[in-house]
Parts: structure tokens; sequence; C-alpha cells
């Protein structure tokens, strides 16, 4: 015979899985000083990255002018424009542009006319960013910077830099905590640096001459 057992003992209940609300407000503390801590770090890389993008496309830009000046044998201008290149119909020049173009110049006393090459954008890598430099830059048939007072380009002539071996271009961005420059040198060595920095080829590759 079975015998009755009696009321089953109460069983301890489980704590539900979740969290309360001090842990939640101590949670988003935290989160809040985190971020607090981080967006300012985020925000000064997203300049910087801004300034670095349209360095590499100015660099890009001026390699690939020389680059065809070389291929094809003959003098290649190097121009900065607010216009959108397209035909052979060459653009105004104008510092600091938002898009990039490379020409073919005619030799004088030539039947040719001008050639579009190559062209790049450049605003849309790095809104805000301003480049200081020369509207127009010429290579010679052998890579190198050619002086030529009648480029093809309406009221620009090329020069040759003063002051030193190579032509700067200036890439800063208001409040980025680092500018760059490209360096154009007679020879035909293009190379970025940072301005910060004094060049040593030991402690400071990427720095600027002095």
């Amino acid at each position: 015979m079975l015998m009755n057992a009696g009321p089953e003992r109460a069983r301890p209940r489980r704590r539900e899985a979740g969290f309360t609300i001090i842990e939640l407000m101590v949670t988003i503390s935290v989160l809040a000083v985190l971020l607090g801590i981080a967006a300012p770090l985020l925000i000064d890389f997203v300049r910087n990255n801004k300034v670095r993008a349209v360095a590499n496309t100015l660099q890009n830009g001026l390699r690939s002018a020389q680059a065809e000046a070389v291929r094809r044998s003959q003098q290649v201008v190097f121009v900065l424009t607010n216009a959108t290149p397209s035909g052979n119909t060459p653009v105004a020049a104008a510092v600091n542009g938002r898009n990039w173009a490379a020409y073919t110049v005619v030799p004088d006393g030539s039947t040719e006319t001008m050639m579009l090459l190559d062209t790049g954008v450049i605003n849309d890598v790095g809104s805000g960013v301003a480049i200081s430099g020369p509207a127009v830059l010429c290579f010679s048939s052998l890579g190198r910077l050619h002086a030529n007072s009648a480029p093809g380009i309406a009221s620009q002539s090329c020069a040759l830099p003063t002051g030193g071996p190579a032509q700067p271009y200036g890439v800063t961005l208001t409040q980025a905590t680092r500018s760059l420059r490209v360096l154009v040198n007679v020879g035909g060595q293009i190379r970025m640096c940072d301005p910060s920095k004094t060049f040593d080829a030991t402690s400071a590759p990427d720095g600027c001459p002095a």
C-alpha cells in the first residue's frame, strides 16, 4: 500500500535573467564615458584620412601625367580645375581645383590639337580639404618638370620651382591635426611627405626637406 508523501516542499524560485535598473545605469554611464573619450579620436582620424586621401589622389594624378609624357615622348600639362574635363577642349585652370586633368601640349607650329589623356576627381575623397600650389605643371618627354609660357591652358604658364629643387603642393584641412605635402622635383621625382617632420633617411624617411 502506497503512502501519501504529503505536500511537496516549496522549491526556491529561480532568478529571472536580465539586468537590474542599477546595472543598466552603470553600463550606460560607462559607455558614455568611453564615447566621450573615443569621439574626438574618431573625428581626428576622419579628418586626417581626408587629407591623406586628397594627397594620394593628387600624387596619382601627377604621376599619371608624368607617365603619359614619357610614354608618348611628348610634353604633357597637368591641370587643377573646377570644371569637369570632357573631350579634348582644355578646361580653365583653378588653384585648389576640385578635379585634375592631363593634356598633351601641342608643339609650336604643329597642326595637332590638344588631347585629354586622363582625369580624376579630388573633391569626392576629401570635401573641405584645400590644396595650395600651382594650377598647372608641365612634364617634358623625359618626365622632368618643364617651363612653358604657352602650355595650351588659357592664361596659364608652367614654371619651374623657385626657392628649392621641388615644387610643393600643400594639402590641409581646417582643424585636422596633420597636413601633408606632395613634392614634384625638377628631375621628376614625385613623393608625399609630412611637413611636421624634417627628412632624415633613418629616423624620418617620410619627413619633408628642411
